[in-house]
């Protein structure tokens, strides 16, 4: 899966526009490598996101085949230990 469409269907990040931007301006890292939207993700792959306000850390915990519900977007990832 590319990485600009899971931070979408993740919610981390809300359009896939906005998601494509943040990862060519070098603000997303996947296992510690500045990543651009294309990149395929797996699960275990640990990814940063350099936000305005903040900064997220998680890992990839599942790989849907279709755009989950709003409760089951939590699901795919898995924030705390991703260091």
């Amino acid at each position: 899966m590319r990485l600009d469409l899971f931070l979408k269907w993740s919610r981390v990040i809300l359009r896939r526009t906005l998601a494509k931007a943040t990862c060519d301006a070098g603000r997303v890292t996947v296992n510690g490598q500045e990543a651009r939207a294309g990149r395929e993700v797996r699960v275990g792959d640990v990814i940063s996101v350099r936000l305005p306000r903040r900064q997220l850390s998680f890992r990839v915990r599942s790989l849907p085949s279709h755009a989950p519900s709003k409760e089951n977007a939590r699901e795919m990832i898995e924030f705390g230990g991703a260091e």
